[in-house]
C-alpha cells in the first residue's frame, strides 16, 4: 500500500523559474564559441540535464572532451549576467508556500550548480517554505540519473513512496521513475504535454499556478499512478 504524500520535490529551472530559454541561448553561444553548430531546438530539449551530461547528449558520447571544461565555463559566464533578470513563473512562490502551509515537506532538487542555485533562491525568495535544497554539487551524477533526488530524500527524511516530484523536462521524469517517484509535469519549460506524458509523467499542468489551482487533483493523480505501478 502506498503512503499518503507527505513531501514534494521540485525541479527549479523551467519549473519554478523562467530560465530554460536563457540556458538554451547560453549553451548555443558557448558551443558556437568552440565551433560547434548545434540547433537551438536540440539544445532546448537537453536542458534539464546537468553540465556533466549535456555535452555528451549534444555532441555525442565519443566527442573530443578536452574542451568540455572550457565549454561549461563559457556557458556559466554567458548565463550569469542574466541572473538579475530571472523571474519566478506564475504561482511559483504561492505553490511552495501552500505546500508548506499544508504540512508537506518542500524540497528543491535541481541540476543547477550551487552558484546558479543561489541566484534561483534569491529569485524565488521562499526560504521559509523550504525543508531542504540540493544542487548538482551534492551528487556524483545529475539528471537523468536519480542521484540528486536521492540526496533530496535523505536530507528531508522522506521516502520515495510518500513523495511526488514536480518537473518540466523528460529528464526529470526519468530521474523520478528510477526511484519509483511519480512525476507531475509542467509545460512551463517549453515541452508539450504529450511528450511529458509519453515519458511517464503522472499528470500535466501548464505552470505552477495551474498546479496550485488543481493541487488536490494533482496529488491524487500522482498517488493513483504510484499505487497502480506498485500493484
Amino acid at each position: 500500500m502506498t503512503k499518503p504524500v507527505t513531501g514534494v520535490l521540485f525541479d527549479v529551472d523551467g519549473t519554478l523559474v523562467d530560465s530554460v530559454y536563457l540556458h538554451a541561448v547560453s549553451w548555443w553561444q558557448a558551443l558556437r564559441q568552440h565551433d560547434h553548430d548545434v540547433p537551438m531546438a536540440r539544445i532546448h530539449r537537453a536542458i534539464g540535464m546537468g553540465s556533466d551530461k549535456i555535452l555528451d547528449a549534444l555532441l555525442g558520447p565519443d566527442h573530443d572532451s578536452s574542451a568540455d571544461d572550457d565549454l561549461r565555463a563559457a556557458h556559466s559566464a554567458l548565463y550569469a549576467p542574466n541572473w538579475p533578470a530571472l523571474r519566478p513563473l506564475p504561482g511559483a512562490r504561492q505553490l511552495l508556500g501552500t505546500c508548506a502551509d499544508r504540512g508537506l515537506k518542500v524540497v528543491l532538487a535541481t541540476s543547477a550548480s550551487r552558484p546558479e542555485l543561489d541566484a534561483l533562491l534569491r529569485c524565488l525568495d521562499v526560504d521559509s517554505a523550504l525543508t531542504a535544497v540540493t544542487s548538482s554539487d551534492d551528487a556524483s551524477e545529475s539528471k537523468p540519473a536519480p542521484d540528486i533526488l536521492e540526496v533530496a530524500l535523505d536530507r528531508s527524511g522522506l521516502s520515495a513512496d510518500e513523495t511526488v516530484f514536480v518537473g518540466d523536462s523528460v529528464w526529470d521524469v526519468h530521474a523520478a521513475s528510477k526511484l519509483a517517484i511519480p512525476c507531475i509535469g509542467l509545460t512551463s519549460g517549453g515541452l508539450c504535454a504529450a511528450e511529458l506524458l509519453d515519458h511517464g509523467a503522472a499528470a500535466i499542468y501548464e505552470d505552477p499556478q495551474d498546479l496550485l489551482d488543481h493541487l488536490d487533483e494533482a496529488l491524487t493523480s500522482a498517488f493513483r499512478k504510484a499505487l497502480a505501478e506498485t500493484g
